[in-house]
């Protein structure tokens, strides 16, 4: 399955070439959410604050959506099983997490301008991680191959 581009063998990047590597970097990305899900489970009554002080609708709702979606996410995420849907499914939280709690546009002092535009611009990088799982599937060391 390889192709001749010049004088070079290029091999297709697709998910069977390094599971190991596929499997390293699901739990890496899961990892993120499933700590910060357990962190709202001990904190609930502080997180359903936060989510107040960020203009969430609900917030007391959301707290236990998010927990929902960032601990079965990540396991979806570790096991492989329904890693796609899982992707596509911590992409859209993180993005809105994103807007709601990273607005760095609306700071004016410089150092958490700085720190806000960090973390906005690591979620990006998250969801970058997450595009990968749903085009490619989480590879051939999971419960689920697609």
């Amino acid at each position: 399955m390889s192709s001749v581009i010049g004088s070079r063998n290029v091999v297709p990047a697709t998910a069977g070439y390094y599971p190991a590597l596929l499997l390293v970097g699901r739990i890496l990305l899961a990892a993120v959410f499933l700590v910060a899900g357990l962190r709202k489970v001990m904190a609930i009554a502080g997180t359903v604050g936060y989510f107040t002080k960020l203009g969430l609708p609900m917030p007391d709702v959301m707290v236990y959506l998010a927990m929902i979606i960032e601990i079965g996410g990540a396991l979806l995420l570790i096991t492989g099983w329904r890693a796609r849907f899982a992707a596509w499914v911590l992409m859209i939280f993180v993005l809105i997490a994103t807007f709601f709690a990273h607005r760095f546009w609306e700071i004016s002092d410089a150092a958490q301008y700085g720190n806000q535009l960090n973390h906005f611009l690591k979620n990006f990088a998250i969801i970058g991680g997450l595009l990968f799982v749903a085009a490619c599937g989480p590879g051939s060391m999971s419960v689920d191959k697609a």
